[in-house]
């Protein structure tokens, strides 16, 4: 009974050092190519007026360890126009997606526009959305008070 009692005590011990040693070895990251990181994958235009502004920007950073190469950045229709950089973005470089779109158009809208890119998963959709508002027609002179 000693023997068995000193067998399971010797092999309890030698997998709890195993485990213990396991568990101190710091785990290796390593990144394996590009990686796109957003500071922010949806922009809301908020509520502007027709004609507005039309660009605004999604900021993103390469936090790989290889070139970002950006091949295609496409709008879901015609009125959202990506611009991207068409270099190679070097690793912990920073950049922009510039995104148009048709402010001309009145009404709510959220729109996509989807990049291709070399990395693993290889795609990226960024959002756009907000309200577009008619301007305010100019009172009519019809109801003055001007009485001569």
């Amino acid at each position: 009974m000693k023997r068995l009692f000193g067998l399971v005590a010797l092999v309890l011990l030698g997998v709890s050092a195993a485990w213990a040693q396991a568990e101190a070895q710091p785990e290796s990251r390593t990144t394996n190519g590009p990686v796109m990181s957003f500071e922010s994958v949806e922009v809301d235009y908020g509520i502007i007026q027709q004609n507005a502004e039309p660009y605004r920007e999604f900021h993103f950073t390469n936090t790989g360890d290889a070139p970002l190469i950006i091949s295609n950045a496409k709008g879901s229709c015609g009125c959202t126009v990506p611009e991207w950089p068409k270099e190679p973005i070097a690793p912990g470089a920073s950049n922009i997606i510039k995104v148009r779109y048709a402010t001309n158009r009145i009404g709510a809208f959220s729109k996509t526009v989807t990049l291709t890119t070399n990395e693993a998963d290889g795609q990226h959709v960024l959002r756009i959305k907000g309200e577009v508002l008619q301007p305010a027609q100019p009172a009519s002179e019809s109801g003055s008070d001007d009485h001569r």
